[in-house]
C-alpha cells in the first residue's frame, strides 16, 4: 500500500541501531549534569564535614542564622559552645555552621609561644 516491503525490511534490521542512537542525547545530558551540577555538589559537602570537624576552641563561626561568636567550648561531636556578647554564651549543632572566619591557637601553642616571647623580651 504506502510502504513498500524493501522499506519496511530496512526499517526492521536497524531497530537496534537507531534506538540506541534515540538514548544517546540522554546519556550525554546525564554525564553533562554529573559533571556540572552533581560533582561540584558533592565536593561542597564533603569540605563542610572537613570544616565542621575541624571546628577548635578560639575560632570565630558564623552560623546558618547569621550569628557571629568565639567557639569557647566543644561540647561533644554535635555540639560546640560559642561567646555572641560578653557574657552570652549559646549552644549550636556544628552542622548549622556555616563558615569559621578566623582560625583560633591550640591553648597548649598560645602557651609555648607566650613563653619564648617572655625568654626573647629578658
Amino acid at each position: 500500500m504506502l510502504i513498500t516491503p524493501a522499506y519496511a525490511q530496512a526499517a526492521g534490521a536497524g531497530d537496534t541501531n537507531s534506538m540506541l542512537m534515540s538514548l544517546l542525547p540522554f546519556a550525554l545530558i546525564f554525564v553533562i549534569m554529573y559533571f556540572l551540577i552533581l560533582r561540584p555538589q558533592q565536593k561542597k559537602v564533603k569540605d563542610h564535614a572537613e570544616l565542621v570537624k575541624n571546628i577548635r576552641r578560639g575560632d570565630t563561626v558564623v552560623t546558618s542564622g547569621g550569628l557571629v561568636g568565639k567557639v569557647t567550648k566543644v561540647v561533644d561531636d554535635d555540639q560546640i559552645e560559642f561567646e555572641i556578647s560578653d557574657g552570652v554564651r549559646v549552644r549550636q549543632m556544628r552542622q548549622m555552621i556555616s563558615g569559621v572566619r578566623a582560625k583560633g591557637e591550640p591553648a597548649k601553642e598560645s602557651a609555648k609561644e607566650g613563653s619564648k616571647d617572655d625568654t626573647a623580651a629578658k
